[in-house]
Formats: structure tokens, C-alpha cells, sequence
């Protein structure tokens, strides 16, 4: 089921409004705008038409009706709000329930533990909000509804066979498996016992059994969202879900997990609506338009007068809308929140062990003198002296006040490619790449005065032009020391005898090697002039 135009008339703010041409292949639909500029009042349309339409209930006319002293002919309600799907689609009040979702911004639920369960009716025989702004709980509701269904699969004569660890999986493993894939390190682990306990608990890091209540409020919102899409799934497997500012109480990088997720919790015959102040949620959903081309479209409700008569069709996202939201997400607050300078380094901010590598170090080293200084990891070297860098840009535009550098390794780079790259604004480092510094024989000496075992220097800075010579044998540079660097860390922990030092390479370098770059070094003062 999917919407192919709307027509608003007198419907709260809107006088005369149609919204028109959303291309079928339109599965994400992004409502973009500032506060008050009618993104919610649009999911309220399509609410009170679901209402009128399935159960006959028009709702509140002084709550619905724009106020702008028109006269009301004929039921006040008739109208208000028109519909059309694609294919012409035709629905009796019978058909059209359970073809409507909807969530509203006020989803709280802080805490909840079952002491008896109740049957919970079929969402899709009732109309669960009688408006946006009711407080939209669910967690508990869908508790008792998963209970229900597992107590239903027991006496299933087709699960006759299935274990009960089977079981469970089909029941809760959807559930544990869209959680993973937005946090890395919160895992769905039981429902308790519904008649003494009942809720959800959590294993988090190296805690079990972690209550619902315990969970951020980040985490609990990310949860409802998940967990409702995906209980609620069976109830409106062909349908619009309409979702208002998902991203509340998380942070942008898990925002933009979360809108991935619920895309693609949506069957594909339906549409999500979602209406968003988010930026996470803006680049999540420009990405997966590059990823599905055609299956996302925004509705830019600024700039509009809504008194007058207003066609809005959808657009793909470009710098226009970008520009805008940056202003609605920013304002004057970017000046000032930025820093007075910007490095953009190599390295990336997927993953784990290499996780903002390059930048960590340099924010380590220099973060103390330059406090007003921000070190970013972009990707990789191509990446950054790309002058089109999306990423780049996106920042420079928003922090026009900060100073941008660029700042690559010099790899096997040719004396006329670091002077193009400097033509370009990118300065580029005179060691090939980072371990060059953290491995130099000045830190390796400090180290050692360090532990007290000054004597060992001369072992140590043996070992360490051995682990080259191997790394040489095997075909690499003899300036590569990144090549090296594992024999290295291996053998100064030898050594040394050290401990506590970093489990592998990447955090011995971070934690033990770092701290060791002091301003009276002067490799110090080697960094600070290549990048300053």
C-alpha cells in the first residue's frame, strides 16, 4: 500500500494544501522543516483520516478544523482530508484498518515489571491515538503481546518438534538480531518470568540480567521503535507507517543506525513517513538513496505559506535542502560550539580497533596546547584530497568560522605530488605514516629511561632495526615502519617487561607511545610544524 497524492482543506493550519506526484518506488519519505512548519499536522491528517475512513470517528473539530473564520458547509468533517493510492486502490472501512502506523515524538516509557498478563486485543480493531499528542507508550503493551505469542507457539502442533531454545529464537531472535545491528554492545537476554518479574533484561558489557529500567534513554527509544516495528509487523504487513522525530533522546551516529533499520523492518509494499530535525537521519537517508535509487523522497515544508494554496511534491535531497537544514539544525549556536580550527586526518570512524586512530593520536599529542583545536579521521588519503569530499564540505559549511586543514601521510608520495597536494591545501606529513613518529628511536630511548632500564636502549633500538630488516626481507619500503611495527611492539614488551601496556599494537602505540610525544622532544616540534 502506497500513497500516490494528498489533499489537505481548512486541516489545522493548512488552508489549501495537495501534495502530489510521490513516485511509486518511494518507500522512505523524509519530512524536512522547522518546529511549527506543519510536518506533524500533515501524520495528524493522515491519522484523522484513518479514523474517519475505518471507525468513523472524525475526531475533534476544534482540534482539526483551521480556525481562519471561513464558514463550515455540510459536516464540518467531509473532506478535510482526501487519499489517493496507487493503482486506484479502493478500500471498504473494513479493509482500510490496520493499513495505518503510527507513532507519536512522545514515546516514554520508563519502567515496567509484569505481575500478570492480559490479552492483548489485535491493534488493528481500534484506533490506538486519538491524536499526536498523546503520550504514545508501548513496551509494556508489546511485553505481554510477545508472552502471548510464545504461550500460542508452545501449543502450535507444527513447533511439536522445534526445542525450546528453537523456539525462543523464532520468537525473540528477530528482535536480538535488529538490536545488534544498531548497538554493539546491548543484547536482548530474557523476558523474565511474566508472573513475578516479567520485563525485558539486557546483557550490557559485563553486566547480566540488566533491567529495561536501566537503560538509557537513548537506548530506550531505540528499543520501543525497534521492538514496535517488529511485534506490530505481523498486525500491518501492508501499510504507511508514519513515524514522528524518531531520533528523539539519540545521539547522530545512532540515529542514522536506527532510520536503516526501521527502512528496512518496512515491507516493501508499504512506506515509511518520518518527519526529522535530525542530521544523522538526513545523510542515513541520502545514503540509502544511493544504495536503492528511486525509494527515497523529501517534502521540504520551509519557505511556505500555508494560508495561501500550496502544491508540495517530493524532491531528492540536494544542497538547497542540506543549506536550510543546516541553518534549522545549527542557527547561530555553530559559531559558538566550533573550534577555532579543524584537522581533517586519515582514518576512519567504522570499527573498532582502528577506530579514529590518526586522530586520537594527534588529539593526544597536541590537544593540550591546542585545545581549540578538533582532529577529525575523514578516510582514506584519496578521500581527503578530494576536493568534492561530501563530508568536508558538510562540515566547512556549517563551521565557516573554524580553519580547515587537511592532513595526509606521505606514503610513497613524489616531491611534485606533496607540492600539488599543497597547491590543493593539504599538507602532508615528512615520515610515511604515523608509526614513523611513535616508533622513533627518540621515543623508544624515553621509553626505556621511562621503565628505569636505560641500559636496555641500545637492545631495544637493535630489535627494532631487526624487525625492519624482516619487514624489507618481505618486500616492504625501508621507511615503512608501519609494516613493522608489530615485531617492534612485540619486542619492546619483551624486553622492557612490560604490562598494562596495550593488548595489541594500535593501543600500545595509543596509550603507552603517545604520552611519550612531550613538547620538550623533538619530535614534538616535528609534528606540530608539519601540521601547524
Amino acid at each position: 500500500m502506497k500513497i500516490n497524492k494528498i489533499i489537505l482543506n481548512r486541516f489545522k493550519r493548512f488552508s489549501d494544501l495537495t501534495i502530489s506526484d510521490i513516485p511509486e518506488t518511494a518507500k522512505l519519505i523524509v519530512l524536512v522543516g522547522p518546529n511549527g512548519s506543519g510536518k506533524t499536522s500533515l501524520f495528524e491528517a493522515l491519522n484523522h483520516w484513518y479514523k474517519m475512513s475505518g471507525f468513523g470517528d472524525p475526531g475533534q473539530q476544534d482540534y482539526i478544523e483551521k480556525k481562519d473564520g471561513a464558514p463550515t458547509t455540510g459536516n464540518w468533517y467531509q473532506n478535510k482530508v482526501q487519499i489517493e493510492f496507487f493503482n486506484n486502490q479502493q478500500f471498504n472501512q473494513e479493509q482500510i484498518r490496520g493499513k495505518f502506523y503510527f507513532r507519536t515524538a512522545y514515546r516514554n516509557e520508563p519502567d515496567f515489571t509484569v505481575s500478570n498478563l492480559n490479552k492483548q486485543n489485535d491493534p488493528t480493531k481500534n484506533v490506538k491515538l486519538a491524536n499526536l499528542m498523546q503520550n504514545d507508550m508501548t513496551v509494556s503493551e508489546n511485553y505481554q503481546r510477545l508472552v502471548g505469542q510464545t504461550l500460542a507457539g508452545v501449543y502450535k502442533e507444527k513447533n511439536n518438534l522445534k526445542t525450546v531454545e528453537q523456539l525462543r529464537e523464532e520468537l525473540i531472535g528477530k528482535i536480538k538480531r535488529s538490536l545488534s545491528t544498531v548497538f554493539e554492545d546491548l543484547n536482548l537476554s530474557s523476558i523474565g518470568d511474566p508472573l513475578s518479574n516479567g520485563s525485558f533484561y539486557f546483557e550490557k558489557g559485563l553486566a547480566k540480567d540488566f533491567h529495561y529500567k536501566n537503560l538509557s534513554a537513548g537506548e530506550k527509544s531505540v528499543f520501543d521503535l525497534l521492538l514496535d516495528m517488529i511485534i506490530k509487523s505481523t498486525f500491518y504487513s501492508d501499510a504507511i507507517f508514519c513515524i514522528d522525530e524518531p531520533e528523539a533522546h539519540m545521539h547522530t551516529r545512532l540515529q542514522s543506525k536506527v532510520l536503516k533499520e526501521l527502512y528496512n523492518l518496512t515491507p516493501n509494499n508499504s512506506q515509511l513517513w518520518i518527519s526529522t530535525h535530525s542530521i544523522g537521519m538526513l545523510k542515513e537517508a541520502e545514503d540509502i538513496e544511493q544504495q536503492n535509487p528511486g525509494t527515497v523522497v523529501f517534502l521540504d515544508f520551509d519557505n511556505r505559506d500555508f494560508d495561501l494554496t500550496e502544491v508540495m511534491r517530493p524532491t531528492q535531497i540536494n544542497k538547497a535542502i542540506w543549506d536550510r537544514f543546516f541553518d534549522l539544525a545549527f542557527a547561530d549556536f555553530a559559531k559558538l560550539i566550533a573550534p577555532r580550527r579543524i584537522v581533517f586526518c586519515e582514518g576512519t570512524s567504522q570499527g573498532r580497533r582502528y577506530k579514529d586512530f590518526d586522530a586520537q593520536i594527534y588529539g593526544k599529542i597536541l590537544g593540550q596546547k591546542y585545545h581549540d583545536t578538533k582532529f577529525i579521521s575523514i578516510g582514506s588519503s584519496t578521500e581527503l584530497e578530494n576536493i568534492e569530499n561530501q563530508s568536508i564540505k558538510m562540515v566547512s559549511n556549517i563551521l565557516k568560522s573554524s580553519e580547515i586543514v587537511k592532513f595526509v601521510d606521505r606514503d610513497d608520495k613524489s616531491e611534485q605530488e606533496v607540492q600539488e597536494l599543497i597547491q590543493k591545501g593539504i599538507r602532508t606529513s615528512t615520515r610515511r605514516n604515523i608509526e614513523c613518529y611513535l616508533f622513533d628511536d627518540e621515543l623508544i630511548s624515553k621509553l626505556c629511561e621511562q621503565q628505569g632500564k636505560a641500559a636496555l636502549i641500545a637492545e631495544c633500538l637493535q630489535a627494532k632495526n631487526v624487525a625492519i630488516q624482516e619487514s624489507v626481507a618481505r618486500g616492504n619500503p625501508a621507511d615503512d615502519i608501519k609494516s613493522a611495527s608489530g615485531k617492534i611492539f612485540t619486542e619492546l614488551k619483551r624486553i622492557l617487561s612490560l604490562t598494562q601496556c596495550g593488548n595489541n599494537k594500535c593501543a600500545f602505540v595509543r596509550d603507552t607511545m603517545t604520552p611519550l610525544v612531550t613538547e620538550d622532544t623533538i619530535l614534538y616540534s616535528e609534528i606540530e610544524k608539519e601540521i601547524f
